[in-house]
């Protein structure tokens, strides 16, 4: 499928193959009735849903390039040793043929999906939805198409802050042969906040029905109404919207249920599986394991992907505390004689150790995509200057749950935007999320041996469309 939105969109009589989890959506020539007749039950359109979130876990998507991989080889985190490929988008080489085509997966993969999801939302059943379930149904496919288009645009457009009037990207939102065009920035953000703002308003209806069926159980793994605030407090911080950020994180951390892990539960707690506390929004996938062993786990010569040389720095110099994501998220290994660290966050100890069945019950397999200390970074920030007292609190609280000591909040210990920032990389480091928040500030990035500085003004942070996407619209 070449790598275009037009080839997407003509491929829209798709058939709906999905029976479980483990499914996805599946595009054939002659599929239209059978879609639309699928689309007419509840199984159906359940089915469909639980297609498109196992598409997110494909490794063009989050299942790695948009997570622990190409997102974090950007902000310099990861590295690999003599890998060219790497080499050349660590360096931002953006018209690097391997570089294109990677960028072209994510495109053509995320634009793939939202043409799935579009058509749950324009079904009969789920398009004029008034009731339960099907307003769940709505609220959480409108919420997808939002979550896929926002990264998108936080990848392939300008920073909104930067430049208000921005080119943007196509903002699909119909499953027919018309091909989206083009848009601001500006109206991208505003289809983003007007499905998430529907969204909020039809997921009102999960109250009463948790636990009811299949579908409601293990809400965590569905954007679900807690999720889809935290996505709106994201949203609005990248829009330099600091208080209805400030207004959506504080709703999440009061109202979601959800609670910071205290630092003895900080190991393992996100090794592969969904956290027991903290996970707002994460998808079910059984075979990250297969994914996260060869590139983080092994050291296999211009394969696994490396952390960069002086990242220890943020968890022991100028802290006080013993941080205990230093054993839960990096194992040392032994390489050459030379100790060197190897991101273990995301491996799955049952896996790791071939005891997939002692593995507990309770325990969701898959990748976390929304977590609650990403809400109090938010809250804290939108507070630094307008009640800084809260914005210390709301700080201390995570930091004290990792296992470090309160800052005072004076003198050399005053909170700072930039106290805030080593934080945030401590706690998500290899989550995808770093880049996205230096290029939210429009920050210069250090490499990963700190032989270079790349500043905003070299372009870094916009990618460019794929080549056969523009090419077609000409």
């Amino acid at each position: 499928m070449k790598h275009k939105i037009s080839h997407i969109i003509m491929a829209l009589a798709m058939t709906i193959a999905a029976t479980s989890c483990d499914s996805f959506l599946d595009i054939t020539p002659d599929g239209q009735v059978k879609r639309d007749e699928l689309l007419t039950t509840n199984d159906g359109v359940e089915d469909a849903l639980y297609g498109v979130y196992a598409k997110l876990r494909s490794t063009s998507l989050y299942g790695q390039e948009m997570y622990f991989s190409t997102l974090e080889i950007m902000s310099q985190t990861m590295w690999c040793y003599g890998n060219e490929s790497v080499t050349a988008l660590g360096q931002y080489n953006y018209t690097d043929t391997r570089v294109k085509n990677v960028f072209a997966s994510v495109w053509t993969d995320m634009y793939n999906n939202i043409s799935n999801v579009n058509s749950v939302i324009n079904s009969p059943l789920v398009e004029n939805a008034t009731q339960y379930p099907a307003t769940v149904y709505r609220g959480e496919a409108l919420a997808l198409r939002a979550f896929m288009h926002f990264d998108l645009m936080r990848l392939f457009a300008r920073q909104i802050t930067v430049d208000p009037k921005a080119d943007g990207i196509p903002y699909a939102t119909e499953f027919s042969l018309n091909i989206p065009d083009f848009e601001s920035l500006s109206d991208n953000y505003t289809h983003v906040l007007a499905d998430l703002t529907e969204a909020e308003r039809l997921l009102a209806d999960e109250q009463g029905h948790e636990n009811e069926t299949p579908f409601m159980t293990d809400r965590k793994i569905h954007l679900n109404l807690h999720a889809v605030r935290a996505l709106m407090a994201r949203v609005y911080l990248t829009m330099g919207d600091k208080p209805k950020a400030l207004e959506y994180a504080q709703k999440v951390i009061a109202q979601s249920g959800r609670q910071l892990k205290t630092k003895t539960e900080v190991i393992n707690d996100l090794a592969g599986v969904l956290s027991k506390k903290e996970c707002l929004f994460g998808v079910y996938f059984s075979g990250f394991y297969s994914i996260v062993s060869p590139k983080l786990q092994q050291t296999i010569s211009y394969s696994s992907l490396d952390l960069r040389s002086d990242f220890m720095d943020m968890y022991e110099k100028g802290v006080s505390g013993l941080d205990y994501r230093t054993n839960a998220y990096f194992t040392s290994v032994e390489l050459g004689g030379t100790a060197k660290y190897r991101l273990s966050k995301f491996t799955d100890i049952y896996d790791l150790q071939n005891n997939a069945s002692a593995r507990p019950a309770d325990l969701i397999q898959g990748i976390n995509l929304i977590r609650l200390p990403e809400m109090y970074y938010i809250a804290a920030e939108c507070l630094l200057d307008t009640d800084y007292t809260e914005a210390l609190r709301l700080y201390n609280e995570v930091v004290t749950n990792r296992g470090l000591d309160p800052i005072s909040g004076e003198g050399d210990e005053k909170l700072t935007i930039d106290i805030l920032n080593t934080e945030r990389y401590r706690e998500m480091i290899g989550e995808g999320q770093t880049f996205f928040n230096m290029k939210r500030q429009n920050l210069s990035i250090p490499s990963y041996d700190n032989t270079v500085t790349y500043k905003p003004e070299s372009g870094m942070y916009v990618v460019p469309i794929p080549d056969a996407e523009t090419e077609n619209r000409n």
